[in-house]
């Protein structure tokens, strides 16, 4: 009898869910990005959002910080976010916001330089940033001191978006920047661009978790089970993907027929081990994440949140009781 009426109660949340409004995941992403963060937009491609039952709707904007204006505005369900933003915008007073699960905990990030050939020679040239206080500026800055690079010695160069960054360094406008290693594919012809520090040793440096998935408070009440189900298809397919790179190949192939299938073998291979296949969040992450961004200027003088403030791991401890977990993924660069 017990498990007929867990059946029966299955069945009720999938039809409540079928006719529900679309769930709405907001991101910034305006095609899919050469990242592990692809794994959303892919999960959609290939059905896994419909193997659970959700119906989900992308929201594109156009710029990262808006990412979290629009999900306070109720523009969406679901967002794609810096850490910094949910722990500013918790810190500025919301309580309503939750860390809920990250498709793209660590960015697969290296710093490029053109006409340098090592970290020791950015002594007092310009280091192209998405903006001051941006997740690639602090980290950055991190991973060059650790480098021994005297980074108050840098001229910092706000220009937004990786792509722009990366067009900057091929101009001459800057020396060097920080970019996925995905942006970097499409500048390494240049012979005098070369990698200053790669993946390995920026992730090394700067450990932190930079994204996550964040959901209101409402949601969590409403449409619990919808955002349940949105982490459990993401788990599904990065397990895919750690599983079998080809598969991952194969889905940008479709997604993204601008870019060669080489420069895709080569970020399948460079991505293995970093799928989150566990929902890629912890309660320790989370909180050595929090100490590392309060030692930053933007969080001078702040007392930390708690962490129940502004996560819930609820939903995916949910998911993963279900599933069970892997050990095959989720472990970053390293």
């Amino acid at each position: 009898m017990k498990k007929i009426a867990t059946i029966a109660a299955l069945a009720l949340t999938f039809a409540t869910m079928a006719g529900a409004e679309p769930f709405r995941l907001i991101v910034s992403d305006a095609e899919t990005p050469l990242v592990p963060n692809s794994v959303m937009e892919l999960a959609e491609r290939g059905g896994y959002f419909d193997r659970v039952g959700v119906d989900v709707e992308f929201v594109r904007v156009e710029q990262s910080p808006m990412v979290m204006t629009a999900l306070r505005a109720g523009e969406g369900e679901m967002a794609n976010v810096a850490l910094e933003s949910l722990l500013q915008a918790t810190a500025a007073g919301a309580t309503d916001l939750r860390g809920v699960m990250s498709p793209n905990k660590a960015l697969p990030y290296l710093i490029a330089g053109r006409g340098v050939s090592a970290p020791a020679d950015l002594a007092g040239k310009r280091f192209g940033i998405g903006r001051v206080g941006s997740v690639d500026h602090l980290l950055s800055m991190r991973v060059l001191a650790e480098a021994g690079v005297d980074v108050a010695g840098l001229e910092l160069v706000a220009l937004g978006q990786p792509q722009a960054r990366a067009q900057a360094l091929l101009a001459g406008q800057i020396d060097a920047t920080t970019m996925g290693i995905g942006s970097f594919t499409a500048i390494d012809d240049d012979p005098q661009v070369k990698v200053l520090v790669d993946t390995d040793a920026y992730y090394k440096a700067a450990p932190i978790l930079s994204k996550l998935n964040v959901v209101r408070s409402e949601t969590l009440e409403t449409r619990r089970a919808e955002v349940e189900a949105v982490i459990e298809a993401l788990v599904l397919a990065a397990r895919d993907f750690q599983s079998d790179p080809q598969k991952w190949v194969a889905a940008m192939q479709e997604a993204r027929p601008d870019v060669p299938e080489s420069d895709l073998q080569m970020l399948a291979k460079a991505f293995s081990g970093a799928w989150t296949v566990n929902g890629g969040l912890s309660r320790g992450e989370l909180q050595a994440a929090q100490a590392w961004l309060h030692e930053g200027e933007d969080f001078k003088g702040m007392t930390p949140a708690p962490l129940d403030a502004f996560a819930d791991l609820g939903p995916l401890e949910a998911v993963l009781a279900r599933l069970g977990t892997s050990d095959a993924g989720d472990t970053a660069w390293h």
